[in-house]
């Protein structure tokens, strides 16, 4: 898949200097990009910023037990949709935290908690595809339920927004249909086999 993507880049990067040598826009072309690079720099730094202030919250929150609040909270749901899973499991917990972190809108800071979460659901798994627990955390992990949307509002102020959390009921009511559509089709197709 990876080489299959690196085909599609340098075609696409191929493609556009082939076009702007046609054109005669290659001066536009090289401004393009430098713009590009610094827009990007600059974004990486905000984003930065803003990932190290709400890690650093969540480790707060950690420490304060909020966190373990929020994984108790999640712990009945979890049972019900990972039955397979000890109820006090290090997998339980790790998915509990993974979902308080993508709760709080902090996709990077959840990428930890979730790799370790599907490495501790592996080891109940013998076999080399995944299981119905493993398909329902990814299917939950995809649709990424969010109450505050960290990283999009930060995008937002980036660019200007005025009100940078104006779009809480937009990514409230898409992110529990995203949620929702996705454990019912996982639920529906659980015991199947294909291939």
């Amino acid at each position: 898949m990876n080489i299959l993507l690196n085909y599609i880049w340098a075609f696409m990067i191929l493609f556009s200097i082939f076009c702007a040598l046609v054109t005669g826009r290659m001066s536009q072309l090289s401004a393009a990009v430098l713009n590009g690079a610094g827009s990007a720099v600059t974004l990486v730094i905000a984003m930065t910023g803003m990932m190290c202030a709400w890690t650093g919250l969540m480790k707060i929150a950690d420490g304060g037990g909020i966190t373990g609040l929020l994984a108790k909270a999640f712990r009945p749901a979890i049972r019900r949709l990972f039955p397979s899973c000890e109820k006090d499991g290090p997998a339980a917990k790790a998915m509990c935290m993974n979902i308080t972190a993508n709760l709080l809108g902090l996709g990077n800071a959840a990428t930890p908690l979730g790799i370790a979460a599907m490495k501790e659901l592996k080891k109940k798994n013998p076999t080399r595809t995944a299981d119905n627990a493993m398909a329902m955390f990814v299917v939950i992990n995809a649709s990424s339920l969010q109450l505050i949307p960290t990283f999009m509002a930060t995008l937002r102020a980036q660019y200007g927004a005025a009100s940078p959390f104006d779009i809480l009921p937009a990514v409230w009511l898409t992110s529990v249909g995203a949620l929702l559509a996705g454990v019912t089709t996982a639920k529906l197709l659980e015991g199947r086999t294909y291939g």
